[in-house]
C-alpha cells in the first residue's frame, strides 16, 4: 500500500501547550520505518505551515480561539491531502484534534465517508454549546455543517453524515455537547459500554452500521486511551482504553479492509514519558495497517 504522511503541528484549538510537537514525536517514534517493515510504500510531505501563538491574535473573531489561524492550517491540510491519488492512504499527525477538520475531509476527496471517532470527548460542540472557545472541542460538529461556516466549509459543501459517524471510548462529554449528539442521531460508545459489551462486539456494530461505506476514516485521539497508557496528552481522563482494547479494535478494523485513512492526533511530548505515548500510537497504526502476532 501506499502510504503518505502529513503533519500538522499545531496547538491553537486546544487550551495548552505542546501537542504542535506532536507529529515529531510520533516520526521519532518511527512511524515510517514501522509501516516500511510491514510491506508498505512510505512518503512523508512534511508538514502543512502553521501560525505559532505568539504571532496570533488569541481572540480575534467572535470568542473562537484562534479561528483565523487553525482555519488557514486546515485548510493547508485539506488542500494537501484532497489532491493525492485516491489509491493512497493518508495518515495525518496532529496537533491538537482541530486538524480533523481539515484531514477527515481531505482524505475524503470529495466522496462518503465514515467516520470513526476514537476519543475520550465527542468534540461535537459548537460556538454556541462551548464553554471555553477552545475548537479542539468543536471538530465533529463542524464535520457535519454546524456552527461556524467558515469551520464547516472548508471542503466547499461536502459534508459528513451524521449517522455515518461512530464514537468509541467516550468518557467526557459536557452536558449540552451531549444533546447535540443524540440530536444528530450519532452512534456512540461509551466506557461504560466498553465495559457491558467488549470491544469485539463494539467493532462489529460499528462495521455493520458503516456496512454501507466502502471508505472509513480513523481519527485517533491519544487520550481515548487511559493515561496510564498515554500519560502524553493535554486533556487526559482516568477509565480510558486499555492497550489491549486499542489494539483490538485496530485489528479488526483492518480486517475489514475498508478503512482508507487516519489521523493520530493529540500526543503532547511535553507532559510525556521518554516518548511513550507516541510510540503507543504507532503502535495502534501499525495494528490498523496490518501488523499481527502470528
Amino acid at each position: 500500500m501506499d502510504i503518505s504522511i502529513l503533519g500538522i503541528p499545531m496547538d491553537l484549538g486546544a487550551g495548552r501547550r505542546g501537542v504542535d510537537m506532536g507529529a515529531s514525536a510520533l516520526r521519532n517514534a518511527h512511524l515510517a520505518a514501522t509501516l516500511r517493515s510491514l510491506g508498505h510504500s512510505v512518503t512523508d510531505l512534511g508538514d502543512v505551515p502553521v501560525t505559532i501563538p505568539e504571532a496570533s491574535d488569541k481572540y480575534a473573531d467572535q470568542g473562537l480561539i484562534y479561528l483565523e489561524e487553525i482555519l488557514s492550517a486546515c485548510t493547508g491540510a485539506y488542500q494537501r491531502l484532497s489532491k493525492l491519488d485516491a489509491r493512497t492512504f493518508p495518515i495525518a499527525l496532529g496537533g491538537d484534534h482541530s486538524v480533523s477538520m481539515g484531514t477527515v475531509a481531505g482524505a475524503a476527496r470529495g466522496r462518503r465517508t465514515g467516520l470513526i471517532w476514537v476519543d475520550a470527548h465527542a468534540d461535537f460542540n459548537t460556538p454556541g454549546s462551548s464553554e471555553s472557545g477552545n475548537i479542539h472541542g468543536m471538530p465533529v460538529a463542524h464535520l457535519t455543517g454546524l456552527g461556524d461556516e467558515r469551520l464547516s466549509n472548508i471542503a466547499s459543501g461536502w459534508h459528513l453524515r451524521p449517522e455515518d459517524i461512530v464514537m468509541i471510548g467516550l468518557r467526557s462529554v459536557d452536558k449540552r455537547e451531549r444533546e447535540l449528539v443524540a440530536e444528530a442521531g450519532i452512534k456512540t460508545y461509551t466506557m461504560k459500554d466498553v465495559d457491558q459489551l467488549g470491544m469485539t462486539r463494539i467493532a462489529q456494530e460499528t462495521l455493520e452500521r458503516l456496512s454501507g461505506l466502502e471508505r472509513l476514516h480513523v481519527s485517533f485521539d491519544a487520550d481515548a486511551l487511559d493515561p496510564t497508557i498515554c500519560p502524553g496528552v493535554g486533556t487526559p481522563v482516568p477509565g480510558g482504553l486499555s492497550y489491549r482494547e486499542g489494539h483490538l479494535l485496530m485489528e479488526l478494523l483492518s480486517e475489514s479492509g475498508r478503512v482508507t485513512s487516519l489521523d493520530l492526533v493529540e500526543v503532547n511530548p511535553i507532559l510525556d514519558t521518554r516518548n511513550q505515548t507516541a510510540e503507543v500510537m504507532v503502535g495502534m497504526a501499525a495494528s490498523l495497517l496490518g501488523q499481527r502476532i502470528l
